[in-house]
C-alpha cells in the first residue's frame, strides 16, 4: 500500500478538446502546446520516483453553455438534465439543458479519447486512466438512470456499455493495454447518474475488460450508508472482485489500517487516497511511520486557487506534531537500543 501513483492536474482530471471542460483552470491534454507543458511536471515527479498516470475524461452533460464552444449545449447521451449541485465552498453549479449525441458523433468522441491517450504518452506519463466514473460521459451511457436511448447505445445493458467499452478498446489499440486504466463508480450517484441494479452493471463491465488485459480497474465503492438507524458499511465490490482478473484498485474513505486489512483479506489488490493524500503530501511517509495526519479542509476542494488547499498543508518535518512526535520516536529508539545494543539513533 505504500507508495507513490499520482494521477495529474487541477481536480486531478486532464480533459482533452475545448468542449469537454467543467472547472475553471482545468488543464487539457489536446494541444502540442499542453503536451510540452506537461513534460516538466512529468519529469519532476519521474524525479522524485513516482509513477504519473493521466486520468482523462469528457464530462458530457455535467457542464454548461459557457465551457462549450460558441455557447452550444453540452452533449450526453440523453436530454436529461443535471440538477443544481452544491459544491464544498457552499456555491451551487448550474448545468446546462444537453443534447443528445447522434451516433454519427460516437466515433469522433472515441477518437478524442485516443488522441487524448496519445498526446498523454507523447508528455512522458506512464498510463492513462479513463474516467468512467462520477457522473461523466461514459458513465451518462452505462446507467439507465440517464441513458432512455432506443438505440444501440441504450436499453439493455449491453448496449449501455457499449460506448464506454469502444473508448477502452481505442485506446487500447493506440497506446498499448499495459498503459491503459480506467475508473468506475456503478454505485455512485453523483451528479444524478444512477443506475437500477448498480452490482449487475459493475459485474458486466468488469467482466468485459478481462479480455484487454487492462493496467488495473479502479473502482469507488459506496463505503457507508444507514439502514435501520445503523451505521452499515457494505462491501459491495466482492462480486465485482471475483468476476475481474486483473489488478483492482478501490477507493472509498479508507484509512491506514482498513486500507491494509483490504489487501490482506484480498478484497482488492491496491487501495487509493484522495482527501487523504490531499491534505498529506508525504502520506506514504506518514502511513510507513503511523505518523500524526494533517486534517483536511473540505471546502477548498476543487476550487482554482494555486495555492490554498492544493499546495499549503505541511510536510511531516514541518507539522505542528514535529516536536511531539520526533520526542515519541526517539524515546522508542532509545529503550530499543538499550535491549538490543545495536541501534544507531541519527
Amino acid at each position: 500500500m505504500l507508495g507513490s501513483v499520482c494521477f495529474s492536474s487541477g481536480g486531478w482530471k486532464s480533459s482533452f478538446s475545448a468542449a469537454r471542460a467543467k472547472f475553471d483552470h482545468t488543464p487539457g491534454v489536446w494541444t502540442k502546446e499542453q503536451v510540452e507543458a506537461w513534460k516538466p511536471i512529468v519529469n519532476a515527479v519521474h524525479d522524485k520516483g513516482a509513477v504519473f498516470i493521466c486520468q482523462i475524461w469528457h464530462v458530457g452533460r455535467v457542464s454548461n453553455y459557457g465551457y462549450q464552444p460558441n455557447g452550444q449545449a453540452p452533449i450526453s447521451s440523453s436530454e436529461k438534465q443535471v440538477s443544481p449541485q452544491p459544491q464544498h465552498d457552499g456555491s451551487v453549479s448550474l448545468y446546462s439543458t444537453p443534447r443528445q449525441l447522434g451516433i454519427d458523433e460516437i466515433p469522433h468522441i472515441v477518437n478524442d479519447f485516443r488522441l487524448a491517450a496519445r498526446n498523454a504518452i507523447e508528455a512522458g506519463f506512464d498510463g492513462v486512466e479513463l474516467h468512467g466514473a462520477h457522473g461523466y460521459i461514459l458513465e451518462q451511457f452505462m446507467k439507465d438512470g440517464v441513458n432512455d436511448r432506443t438505440d444501440q447505445y441504450g436499453g439493455s445493458l449491453e448496449n449501455r456499455c457499449r460506448f464506454a467499452l469502444e473508448v477502452v478498446e481505442g485506446v487500447v489499440e493506440e497506446i498499448g493495454a499495459e498503459k491503459v486504466a480506467i475508473r468506475l463508480s456503478p454505485f455512485a450517484t453523483e451528479a444524478d447518474c444512477w443506475d437500477s441494479n448498480p452490482e449487475a452493471l459493475g459485474v458486466y463491465m468488469v467482466r468485459s475488460l478481462n479480455k484487454y488485459g487492462l493496467l488495473y480497474c479502479h473502482i469507488t465503492e459506496p463505503r457507508m450508508t444507514f439502514e435501520e438507524g445503523k451505521l452499515m458499511i457494505p462491501h459491495r465490490l466482492h462480486e465485482m472482485r471475483k468476476a475481474y482478473e486483473g489488478t483492482l484498485i478501490t477507493a472509498g474513505g479508507y484509512d491506514r489500517d482498513e486500507g491494509n486489512k483490504v489487501v490482506q483479506e484480498g478484497y482488492a489488490d491496491l487501495v487509493a487516497f484522495g482527501r487523504l493524500f490531499v491534505a498529506n503530501p508525504d502520506l506514504p511517509k506518514r502511513f510507513e511511520l503511523d505518523a500524526p495526519l494533517n486534517k483536511y479542509d473540505r471546502t477548498t476542494f476543487y476550487t482554482s486557487d494555486p495555492v490554498v488547499g492544493y499546495t499549503d498543508y505541511p510536510f511531516l518535518e514541518v507539522s505542528k506534531e514535529k516536536n511531539e512526535y520526533k520526542k515519541k520516536t526517539l524515546e522508542e529508539a532509545q529503550e530499543c537500543q538499550a535491549v538490543l545494543g545495536s541501534i544507531t539513533l541519527t
